[in-house]
């Protein structure tokens, strides 16, 4: 399981996204920085794969979303909605 720390967004004004974020594996302590591309397929290789956002003694787990006609991106679920706790992140 991966906690993600912080994102880096880009795209411009207007159509911003997430490209590339920071990690620390929970388990290691070994920490990392990914494209969204690489933590979205590392996500749907296996269900043990697993990231997270802490915030408040809290995890929300990170999932895969697949919008229609658009490229797939992530975002946080939490009590049964879809929420932008990523966005909330530092950036890097």
């Amino acid at each position: 399981m991966i906690e993600i720390t912080a994102i880096r967004m880009e795209g411009g004004t207007g159509h911003e996204h997430i490209g590339s974020l920071q990690w620390r594996n929970i388990q290691t302590g070994a920490t990392g920085q990914s494209t969204r591309q690489a933590i979205v397929d590392w996500l749907e290789e296996s269900k043990a794969n697993q990231a997270v956002v802490v915030g408040n003694g809290n995890r929300t787990y990170v999932g895969v979303r697949r919008p229609t006609g658009r490229p797939k991106y992530l975002s946080t679920f939490a009590n049964g909605e879809w929420t932008d706790n990523l966005l909330a992140l530092p950036r890097f």
